[in-house]
């Protein structure tokens, strides 16, 4: 799969640290550096996928871009519709991020969680039109049907409540919500991880065909490799809150690099009982944020560490075009 190389999202030098405190006075005595210094770009009409262990920072890392958090430090530079320069989302205040909202949307893991039980799917589509005010009252009945259908739903399910769906049908609705707002940037956080085969066949397939109806982008965050490869453009491979590779999908799946992006990628099942896949298996757990090794990150778990890795942080290397990875013996 190509992409336009128009950017829509430029993120540059992104942290995000939580302060750890200890003692009966709570003073801080250091920080989890759950996101620490992530660049990336985003085009339009593309899907970039996130992916890694849980735990290194994924959703942290989108939820930050989207202003759902403050930034401890960075810049995401986003160009909105209309707009002749892009702007800084993080150096915007309260009220003016509420301009862009609209333009920067979410759909939940959890798509039950993410709806009111006490409303109807009609009532919270037509809540988001009204908040944002993208519709005119008169309108607001004729969008919700218009959504409903879109998604694959009939318009008589606008009167039920979230637990009379399905979780696939709830992962619809959350879909048709961000929707609603007429979005640029959808962020999925794990949006299939929670449904069953077919159903994330089918939640897959209608997110590519919204992609080439509405021209929409995706940051897709999710832990599924194959379903990675089969929707994204490109792929950023995080560890530990740093993204330790990333290119595009065949790039990624066929000259991966880094010795994490192999071993994430040779714990892939081949879909054939005949063959056999060569693993990288890795031991031990994945180090704590909050004291993260010294040198590269990665060595307490690396099968080919060597000495300087345990002292530095290795250079971005440039390997093909939008081909980068961080590893020592790229040097």
């Amino acid at each position: 799969m190509t992409a336009p190389d128009s950017p829509l999202i430029e993120v540059r030098g992104l942290r995000k640290y939580f302060p750890t405190n200890a003692g009966v006075l709570r003073r801080k005595i250091g920080d989890l550096k759950a996101v620490d210094g992530v660049t990336f770009d985003l085009a339009e009409n593309e899907t970039l996928a996130l992916v890694g262990e849980s735990g290194c920072g994924k959703t942290t890392a989108a939820r930050t871009i989207l202003r759902l958090m403050n930034p401890t430090s960075g810049e995401a530079w986003f160009h909105p519709r209309g707009a002749e320069a892009p702007v800084d989302l993080f150096n915007l205040t309260i009220r003016e991020m509420r301009r862009y909202r609209s333009q920067l949307q979410i759909v939940f893991q959890d798509p039950f969680a993410s709806l009111n039980p006490r409303i109807t799917v009609g009532n919270a589509l037509r809540e988001a039109l009204r908040v944002h005010g993208v519709r005119a009252a008169s309108e607001l009945g004729d969008r919700v049907e218009e959504l409903l259908n879109q998604v694959g739903l009939r318009p008589e399910h606008a009167n039920r409540f979230p637990h009379e769906f399905s979780g696939g049908q709830r992962q619809r609705v959350g879909i048709a919500r961000a929707l609603a707002v007429e979005p640029r940037l959808i962020v999925c956080d794990e949006a299939v991880s929670a449904l069953d085969v077919s159903i994330q066949a089918q939640i897959i397939n209608l997110l590519m065909d919204l992609q080439d109806q509405l021209g929409l982008s995706y940051l897709f965050i999710a832990h599924d490799l194959s379903v990675v490869r089969y929707l994204s453009h490109r792929v950023a491979v995080m560890y530990l809150g740093r993204i330790v590779e990333i290119g595009s999908t065949r790039q990624i799946f066929e000259d991966a690099r880094h010795p994490y992006t192999q071993a994430l990628l040779s714990s892939m099942p081949i879909p054939d009982p005949g063959r056999e896949r060569q693993r990288t298996p890795l031991v031990g757990d994945v180090p704590s944020p909050a004291h993260p090794p010294t040198g590269c990150h990665f060595h307490t778990r690396c099968p080919v560490v060597e000495e300087r890795c345990r002292v530095n942080y290795p250079k971005e290397s440039h390997l093909s075009a939008g081909h980068r990875a961080s590893c020592h013996l790229l040097d």
